[in-house]
């Protein structure tokens, strides 16, 4: 039997080319980022679409932090104004506002909801018609951790 020259082998060649496609092909994966809690929160409420609303419960739990809502009232308080996060978007679980009925901050957050189309009563959302709700594939495909 013919002994090719392992550089030369045809075989060899494509082994060596198959195992370089492998290596290529890990070396293009997507990397989970390493992000802290506070920068989940935030990468998950930029994704709140407009004309929908969440509460800060179920961001707590999209971000791995299951019983963690006020977590992420502390996490909008201190969010840098550069990411222009849509913080009116987050309701708490009953679909109220979470400010003072009369204060600055309530008439701001009922005011830009309405904006976008969202029919506020009283301060107080429907969760059944505007609560966002990602599907699967925005959960795993659109949150880089």
């Amino acid at each position: 039997m013919a002994s090719f020259p392992k550089d030369k082998s045809p075989l060899y060649r494509y082994l060596e080319k198959d195992k370089q496609d492998e290596q290529d092909l890990a070396s293009h994966q997507p990397q989970a980022v390493d992000l802290s809690p506070m920068a989940k929160i935030w990468h998950i409420v930029a994704m709140i679409p407009q004309g929908k609303i969440s509460s800060y419960g179920k961001i707590a739990d999209y971000a791995g932090l299951p019983g963690r809502a006020r977590y992420v009232s502390k996490a909008l308080k201190s969010a840098p104004e550069h990411l222009s996060l849509p913080w009116h978007r987050v309701l708490n679980s009953q679909g109220k506002i979470s400010f003072e009925k009369n204060s600055v901050s309530f008439q701001e957050q009922m005011e830009l909801l309405r904006i976008e189309g969202i029919t506020v009563n009283c301060g107080k959302v429907s969760l059944s018609e505007y609560q966002w709700r990602p599907d699967l594939v925005t959960l795993v495909m659109a949150m880089p951790f």
